[in-house]
């Protein structure tokens, strides 16, 4: 297939000091006929140097959460792209899933709004396969118009308002390259934000995830009806057994050893920690009134 034929995409990735992980990020886009657009949200590395070397087009605004910030995005690139691609710094494209974009894009018809791709996540370089992290599904690439993302803290989706979904075969890569100082780092902001969504939704009522895609709309339900629901402290060691054993996490080696505890573990462990101290400071301002 010509070059030509390929439909016009604008990739939409946040960046805030990636350079580590960018280059091979956009690097994985050049064979595409694609805009390129960076929202940064206040860089202080290399990232704006390296964006504007492979032609992206960049956009400052403040961060407040990933869903915002895209949905910014969203609104306010200024594309006529008839698809649209979320694409994070730390993920790139594999050859195969070039190849297939160019391959069928063009050929889905005007009652296709969003395409569903498969993550292939890596952790100290190592594919993770089993644990239950592959295949995971995500609307990526979806039509100008017909895509937002979830006003969520955490676990945010984007999700499409009408029209059909299909899948693609082949990967994106999320391999995020800046080790484990700030992986943690970076899970221990995430478990705050978790905290703020679950003090949230336990305000409010119940809320239907039916325009989720399926593979997610089974998950957010057994994360709120079966996992909420589980004693605390304790509901961290038996997803991370359930992880490890029962679906093979060890069979994702050292690497898997490492990252099925620290984030079927350790991350939803400390999550409850902040839950219990949030509730102690509610209970002792209480007190106080």
């Amino acid at each position: 297939m010509s070059f030509t034929a390929t439909p016009s995409i604008a990739f939409i990735i946040m960046v805030r000091n990636e350079e580590l992980n960018l280059v091979a990020c956009l690097e994985s886009l050049r064979s595409l006929n694609a805009e390129i657009y960076v929202i940064d949200s206040g860089s202080t590395d290399r990232s704006l140097a390296i964006a504007k070397l492979y032609g992206a087009t960049v956009l400052e605004h403040p961060f407040h959460n990933y869903a915002s910030q895209f949905n910014w995005a969203l609104d306010h690139v200024p594309t006529m792209a008839p698809w649209i691609f979320r694409l994070d710094a730390d993920e790139f494209l594999t050859a195969e899933l070039r190849a297939e974009i160019a391959e069928k894009l063009s050929r889905l018809g005007e009652d296709v709004a969003g395409v569903l791709l498969k993550r292939r996540y890596c952790f100290l370089g190592r594919w993770i396969r089993h644990g239950g992290m592959y295949p995971v599904w995500h609307i990526r690439l979806f039509r100008r118009g017909a895509g937002r993302c979830e006003e969520r803290w955490m676990d945010e989706h984007i999700v499409v308002g009408e029209g059909e979904t299909v899948k693609f075969d082949f990967d994106f890569v999320d391999n995020n390259r800046k080790g484990i100082d700030l992986w943690t780092e970076k899970h221990n902001l995430y478990s705050s934000r978790e905290v703020l969504d679950l003090e949230r939704s336990a305000k409010s009522e119940a809320q239907s995830h039916s325009n989720l895609p399926a593979q997610a709309r089974r998950k957010r339900w057994g994360k709120e009806r079966i996992y909420a629901k589980a004693p605390r402290f304790f509901r961290a060691f038996a997803y991370w057994f359930v992880r490890y054993f029962l679906l093979l996490g060890f069979l994702d080696g050292r690497e898997g050893l490492i990252f099925h505890f620290l984030q079927g573990f350790w991350y939803r462990f400390l999550v409850d920690a902040k839950l219990y101290e949030s509730e102690r400071l509610d209970a002792r301002k209480a007190a106080m009134k």
